[in-house]
């Protein structure tokens, strides 16, 4: 699976998991801040990643991303999210573990984390209990 789609799932599986929009992602993997925003309002995801210049979104569970031309799909189960990338043929899974999106390519068998940056502070991350600036 590529590195922009495990952030793209990190963006949805946040805004399912949690309700709250994202107005940024920091890849550790990377070690660096990425332009994905996403927010959701019912079964509709939009979002953008501005690192590729593309949108992304759709209903629940197909998510299309208009930079590759390709779906993946999303599976929300209360704390957990899971789906396949139709791209790049593999399976993940993803968790948010104390505000840190924790997403695992099945197809590596490695762990991903990435921090949300909240919408509301343009320097804040989305933590559980308290905000990190």
């Amino acid at each position: 699976m590529q590195p922009h789609t495990r952030a793209l799932i990190a963006a949805v599986a946040f805004v399912c998991i949690t309700g709250k929009t994202v107005a940024g992602i920091y890849d550790h993997a990377q070690k660096r801040d990425l332009r994905v925003a996403a927010q959701k309002q019912g079964d509709q995801v939009r979002g953008v990643d501005g690192e590729r210049d593309a949108k992304f979104g759709g209903t629940l569970p197909e998510i299309y991303d208009s930079g590759d031309k390709a779906f993946f799909s999303v599976e929300h189960d209360g704390a957990t999210v899971k789906g396949y990338d139709r791209h790049s043929s593999g399976f993940y899974s993803a968790q948010v573990v104390a505000g840190v999106v924790q997403v695992f390519d099945h197809s590596l068998g490695t762990w991903f984390s990435y921090d949300i940056q909240d919408a509301g502070a343009a320097n804040a991350w989305h933590r559980e209990g308290d905000i990190k600036l």
